[in-house]
């Protein structure tokens, strides 16, 4: 079994994320019209503040995956709890596509694609983790006396 990791692959995937979600937390905290525009091509009008709370679970995103970023290769559980992370968005994007009435093709990407994408770095950070931590594995020759 090939237990080699290639830490600056998960590095890059860390970094991908860390923006990603800096980038979506900041659209939903700082600029909530900009977000009914690109996801959906209307007016904002958020009577409820949902587009800001959800900047607020991005930027919690945002700061764990921070730290993960910086720490990991001391700290290996910080994938699964990044991988924890990824997977609370498994069902909501789908969830909110199909409740929601209108989407630019832009709202349409994101949305399909996101679900599939969180459990797919989900897998990558778990796997990586597991490995990292496997037992070591011993030659199963016998030392003849």
């Amino acid at each position: 079994m090939n237990t080699k990791i290639n830490t600056r692959s998960i590095d890059l995937l860390l970094l991908f994320l860390v923006l990603l979600d800096l980038i979506l937390s900041s659209i939903c905290l700082l600029n909530p019209p900009l977000w009914a525009q690109l996801m959906h091509g209307v007016t904002y009008d958020d009577t409820l503040g949902l587009v800001r709370r959800l900047g607020g679970v991005w930027l919690g995103f945002f700061v764990f995956q921070l730290i993960a970023l910086v720490v990991w290769k001391n700290h290996t559980w910080w994938l699964v709890l990044v991988a924890g992370i990824r997977l609370t968005e498994s069902f909501s994007d789908w969830i909110y596509w199909f409740s929601s009435n209108q989407h630019t093709w832009f709202g349409n990407f994101g949305l399909l694609v996101a679900p599939p994408g969180n459990v797919l770095f989900a897998i990558i950070l778990i796997r990586t983790f597991l490995k990292l931590n496997a037992p070591p594995v011993y030659s199963s020759e016998r030392e003849t006396a």
